[in-house]
């Protein structure tokens, strides 16, 4: 498996495992499944409210905890200080383990401010291997930069051939953050699995569209996290680093940004009611 180096020197996989909507009955099979078929990175998250069953399959799966990189985040009603460090002990105690190896916040929204400090607390105290955040978009990102004292590992945005996040890397570079995508396949919207072009360029190499586009963004050096309940799936997304994509197959993939998201805006009033009124 290839990995990306983060800021602080941990070794982060540039391909994992996501259990957004995976249900809590079939999470801790699925993630047993994906661990079998060689997925080392699992990613989950509070509002998941799918802990438990990871903790579970990474406890009967036989692996050494040391050789899993496990990922999860702080969900806003669990924002400030006091709150999101008992919510980490929480989380920990779900996930059946003394640490994580990243701790993310999951929305920019509540006193995210405290939530990172408890953040950096927890790193010192060895909870976490490394800190960081989710969709932070550049502004707020810059700001939380300029004002915490350890600075971002990663930053988890919406990233997909459709929306490549050109400016943001740029600014993630300059703070020395890597990125990682969330929603790699775009949920298929765009019609993404039949795109022509992704379509085209995998006819060359035997290869799906989805297999192209997870490729593509772990090519430009983006950790991807792709789900499915189907374990032939899940070996198909692990079975993309037999081929390499020519610079002009590249140029035609990036020729498919459209620079905008394909399921919400922070900048829209409405849809951070909606976010922040999620799982109160």
């Amino acid at each position: 498996m290839e990995t990306v180096k983060l800021n602080n020197g941990v070794e982060m996989p540039i391909l994992g495992y996501g259990v957004y909507q995976v249900g809590p009955a079939e999470c801790e099979r699925c993630v047993r499944d994906a661990i079998d078929t060689g997925y080392r990175l699992i990613d989950t998250a509070q509002s998941y409210f799918n802990e438990e069953g990871v903790g579970n399959a990474i406890k009967n799966s036989g692996v050494k905890r040391e050789d899993l990189f496990l990922v999860t985040k702080i969900w806003i009603s669990r924002s400030g200080d006091e709150k999101a460090a008992a919510s980490i002990d929480e989380s920990l105690r779900k996930l059946q383990t003394d640490y994580v190896d990243l701790l993310l916040i999951h929305q920019p929204f509540g006193d995210y401010y405290g939530t990172y400090r408890a953040m950096e607390k927890a790193y010192k105290a060895g909870k976490a291997r490394a800190i960081g955040v989710s969709n932070f978009y550049p502004d707020r990102f810059i700001d939380l930069s300029h004002f915490c004292e350890i600075q971002p590992v990663v930053n988890q945005v919406e990233t997909h051939v459709f929306q490549q996040q050109k400016k943001a890397r740029e600014i993630m570079k300059k703070y020395n953050t890597q990125i990682m995508s969330w929603g790699p396949f775009a949920e298929g919207k765009n019609n993404m699995f039949k795109n022509e072009t992704l379509v085209s360029i995998g006819e060359k190499y035997g290869k799906s569209s989805a297999q192209v586009a997870l490729r593509f963004l772990t090519q430009e050096g983006i950790v991807v996290i792709p789900k499915s309940v189907k374990k032939e799936r899940m070996e198909q997304n692990l079975n993309i680093f037999d081929f390499k994509l020519s610079p002009e197959e590249l140029a035609e993939i990036r020729a498919l940004d459209t620079g905008k998201s394909l399921f919400f805006s922070h900048y829209d009033p409405e849809t951070v009611e909606m976010i922040i009124n999620l799982t109160r």
